[in-house]
């Protein structure tokens, strides 16, 4: 199961908050928010328990950061896998999994539900994955979203290219449930 982490970047302050970064540093520079500095640089740091603080003293909703609940979605155009793999990931933790069969559906749900992970599976032949990737990197409320590509059998040249074409994260073994999980784990920004 994914666990929230005990210190946070501004970043993901900034993410869990819904406000820009710099707000966040504005935040702790005014001494709003506590946290630290790392040693030698001008990178900020603020424990978990310090923002749920925070969040409670300027009335703004916790219950997803207590929670720890990871917004999926899931875009396959296969109705019937797309939903048991949705029901298998929620078994293994707080996930709030949502499923989207076509391009024009993920669009409109990935700006309703605000991600932090897609998962979009490169085999749909009713999805443009790179469209979607695209759309995801130049929206400004989805830019922290994690775009993860599914496709078994890949070779490492292929995933690269993938990498280098905007996809946070690629599983060339989608069907490994552990294996997509490890993924959601070392690419999600505010879980680790």
């Amino acid at each position: 199961m994914i666990k929230r982490k005990d210190v946070l970047t501004t970043g993901e302050v900034a993410q869990i908050c819904r406000v820009a970064p710099r707000t966040v540093t504005k935040w702790f520079d005014s001494g709003q928010l506590k946290g630290y500095r790392i040693p030698g640089s001008r990178d900020r740091r603020i424990p978990s328990s310090e923002l749920v603080r925070f969040m409670k003293a300027h009335d703004i909703p916790t219950d997803e950061l207590e929670k720890g609940h990871l917004r999926i979605l899931v875009i396959d155009s296969r109705a019937e896998y797309a939903v048991r793999f949705a029901q298998e990931l929620q078994s293994q933790g707080s996930f709030d999994v949502q499923v989207a069969q076509n391009s024009f559906d993920a669009g409109l749900m990935a700006h309703k539900m605000r991600p932090n992970v897609i998962l979009i599976d490169l085999m749909s032949p009713d999805i443009d994955a790179q469209d979607l990737c695209n759309d995801v990197r130049g929206s400004e409320e989805l830019k922290d979203c994690c775009v993860v590509a599914l496709a078994g059998g890949l070779s490492g040249t292929e995933t690269e290219a993938l990498l280098k074409k905007g996809f946070g994260g690629v599983v060339t073994e989608p069907g490994n449930i552990h294996k997509v999980l490890a993924c959601i784990q070392e690419q999600c920004s505010i879980f680790g």
